[in-house]
């Protein structure tokens, strides 16, 4: 075993290397300039802070995000997949956080490039599978992701994309062998990690599938992929399920509000600012910047796999070629506003939000025919030389680019250090998409006690003095009151207040129904707690000691969710068992 691991290795590292090489390269902006405060940088920062400081405390799995809404919170991680967040807060862990973002980075771009050569093998050599490789690590629209829109989740669904091709459309050796668990796992890695991007998996998977079982004749593609996304769905149900479900306990349509619909983001779509409200025209001219760039990359995105198809033409019997040309010109179809009609028809697709989003997939695209392309020229003298110091200079290239144009300065208030400092202070605005129903979470201020007792349920609400940096206490709405804090954490919330005369206790955290609540010991059911605008949690008091527990609960449709999963899991191993018991049967006929 150790002499063919070191035949492995001595076969292989000159093209892992290289691999590395290329990727170190095209990150370097990031080791050299420090993070770019992209789109969602903070987004992401936020995250593996707060998922760090549940597992100090004892949350191995959270839900409840405590720095959003300046200490009131929101259900982020009910709806955020986790193994983005997971990866980045292990980070955090290990390194101090101005280098985690470049590290994620890192090992995102490497992951994609590994999966990528993974995939490309079946039908390319190793050489040009290399190549084709490092050309989708380091394409245009992946170095966008990573520096100008730092969206980090999107950024490591493309280490599971190319899997997809592989266990999508590969012929298997041997009845033991097959591709449905493989398939399934990569389903669901992808929805673990990315939504928009498990709905573009899944509409990829389902279009390569089809093209292939039509011209191929291989019928039993669109069952096996079938029967791996049902599968794969199940494994991710423990997320899948609460996610889908609780969105009627939240502002989930925001996610699609003005300025993060499809219709205002086709290629060159730019929005006439001038007759948008005062308050969105701001906004929409950083909508229209990044929309340029977006724009751009995906014309020279949609050239160059137009002219990797037409010189991989000749090779175009092989299997492959077939599968993404198609799907390509599909994915260049729904990049303008004459796809506007698919795009509302086609179920969940809006939730993409941004057409160009498909350039991920196109990229992949591009690096596969590219490889087909190059695989025509196999009989060249120092092939091998000339495809590295191809790939390297492809990767200097897009250094340049990124550090020139994609790479964004970070202000005062996005820069790691103030991030850092405000997260262990007064906290965030909220996310508008993660905001309970019903609630007004523009009208929290920084800065609200934990506990204020009140002569009215719906007193003190709201930005009173907008001119106010944080919140100001209103005597006039005030209850005389002693409150002892007994419990504050991410999910578990305690206090004991002790007042002469009745009024309303309100807490510094949003309603949701999620949330335990018990009152001197009874339970206290969410259809019988007072609402409040502004959404947070308000306790009817009356004289004397009150004692209120709050609580974060398993809800049914996060249990129902975990059972889905677990009974996807058994499915999985059995599975994987009968095939192990296959391949035995064929070693020893």
């Amino acid at each position: 075993m150790l002499a063919g691991a070191t035949a492995w290795i001595r076969r292989h590292y000159r093209r892992n290397v290289l691999l590395l090489a290329v990727v170190g390269i095209a990150v370097l902006p990031l080791a050299w300039r420090g993070p770019s405060c992209g789109q969602d940088f903070d987004f992401h920062l936020q995250n593996w802070m707060e998922v760090v400081a549940h597992w100090r405390a004892g949350i191995l799995y959270p839900h409840w995000a405590f720095s959003a809404n300046y200490g009131a919170g929101e259900p982020r991680f009910v709806f955020y997949p986790p193994l983005s967040w997971m990866l980045g807060a292990l980070l955090g862990v290990a390194l101090p956080w101005k280098w985690a973002g470049f590290v994620f980075t890192t090992l995102a771009l490497f992951g994609a490039a590994w999966s990528f050569r993974a995939m490309a093998r079946t039908w390319m050599t190793e050489q040009t599978a290399t190549l084709a490789a490092c050309i989708y690590a380091v394409n245009p629209y992946m170095l966008f992701v990573a520096c100008e829109r730092a969206a980090m989740a999107e950024l490591l669904a493309a280490v599971w994309m190319p899997l997809l091709v592989l266990y999508g459309l590969r012929r298997t050796a041997s009845p033991g062998k097959g591709s449905i668990v493989p398939l399934a796992l990569t389903i669901a890695a992808l929805w673990l990690t990315d939504a928009p991007a498990g709905v573009m998996g899944t509409y990829f998977l389902a279009m390569m599938v089809v093209v292939a079982a039509v011209t191929e004749k291989r019928w039993r593609l669109i069952g096996r992929a079938a029967a791996a996304a049902a599968l794969g769905l199940g494994l991710a149900g423990l997320w899948l399920v609460p996610a889908f479900y609780e969105e009627r306990w939240v502002e989930i349509w925001r996610a699609i509000g003005p300025l993060m619909r499809v219709e205002d983001s086709f290629l060159f779509g730019f929005l006439n600012v001038a007759r948008l409200p005062a308050e969105l025209q701001s906004d929409a001219l950083y909508h229209n910047h990044v929309l340029a760039m977006a724009s751009w990359v995906g014309i020279s995105l949609l050239a160059a796999t137009a002219l990797a198809a037409v010189l991989s033409w000749p090779k175009r019997r092989e299997g492959l070629w077939t599968p993404l040309v198609v799907a390509g010109a599909v994915m260049a179809f729904l990049q303008f506003r004459w796809s506007d009609g698919l795009w509302r028809a086609a179920p969940d697709l809006r939730y993409l939000q941004f057409p160009w989003r498909w350039l991920l997939v196109l990229g992949l695209l591009l690096a596969a025919l590219s490889g087909i392309a190059a695989g025509r020229f196999q009989g060249l003298r120092n092939r091998q030389r000339a495809q590295a110091l191809v790939a390297l200079a492809l990767a200097a290239g897009m250094a340049v680019v990124s550090a020139a144009v994609y790479w964004q300065p970070c202000d005062d208030e996005d820069n790691v250090q103030a991030q850092t400092a405000t997260f262990h202070d007064a906290g965030f605005a909220g996310t508008d998409e993660y905001t309970p129903r019903g609630a007004m979470n523009d009208d929290i201020q920084p800065g609200l006690p934990p506990v204020r007792v009140l002569r009215a349920a719906d007193a003190d609400e709201g930005p009173l003095n907008p001119d106010l940096d944080t919140w100001a206490p209103t005597p006039a709405d005030e209850v005389p009151a002693t409150v002892q804090i007994e419990h504050w954490t991410a999910e578990r919330r305690a206090a004991v207040v002790t007042s002469s005369h009745p009024g309303y206790a309100v807490l510094r955290l949003m309603e949701y129904p999620a949330w335990r609540v018990t009152v001197n010991g009874a339970a206290m059911p969410m259809p019988v707690r007072v609402h409040r605008a502004d959404g947070l949690m308000v306790i009817p008091l009356k004289p004397g000691i009150t004692r209120i527990n709050v609580h974060w609960g398993t809800t049914g449709d996060a249990w129902a969710g975990r059972w889905i999963s677990l009974a996807a899991l058994a499915i999985t191993l059995a599975w994987m068992w009968k095939e192990r018991r296959t391949r035995r049967g064929e070693k020893f006929r």
